[in-house]
């Protein structure tokens, strides 16, 4: 297991409207053979607790699973060409929500690389957004 420096941006486009999202953090990467596996921290303000995130990316790139943990865990999964429906917890109650994966690259050298993933969103059978999810990795921080 390596620690790692991590920057992830993650983008949505909801038809005109596109927000990003930006977050640098320290982590962990393991190599488990058949995925690289991607834990990191999200500090939040008070009074919520800090979201511990799990990222597990198939070597093959046809598979993505993201774990939250905390008061409003959440598990997305995405796999490429494919819908599955998942749930996203929230203050108000969890939300089942379609995800529709498009795209999952992996890159890596020995001194870090990237993780990228693209995917749709639908509530209700309606695209609500296109999602970006960019994690570069440095093993030398």
């Amino acid at each position: 297991m390596d620690k790692i420096l991590l920057k992830i941006t993650g983008t949505q486009q909801d038809g005109v409207q596109k927000d990003s999202v930006e977050l640098t953090t320290v982590g962990t990467l393991r190599d488990d053979g058949s995925a690289y596996i991607v834990k990191y921290t999200e500090e939040c303000e008070p009074p919520f607790s800090p979201i511990d995130v799990t990222v597990r990316i198939q070597k093959d790139e046809s598979f993505v699973e993201m774990r939250r943990s905390g008061k409003y865990g959440s598990c997305l999964t995405i796999e490429k060409s494919k819908r599955n429906l998942c749930h996203y917890g929230t203050e108000f109650g969890g939300i089942l929500m379609g995800i529709y994966g498009r795209e999952i690259e992996t890159k890596k050298d020995e001194n870090g690389g990237s993780f990228t993933f693209r995917y749709d969103i639908d509530i209700n059978g309606s695209v609500t957004s296109k999602n970006t999810v960019n994690m570069i990795y440095s093993k030398n921080h």
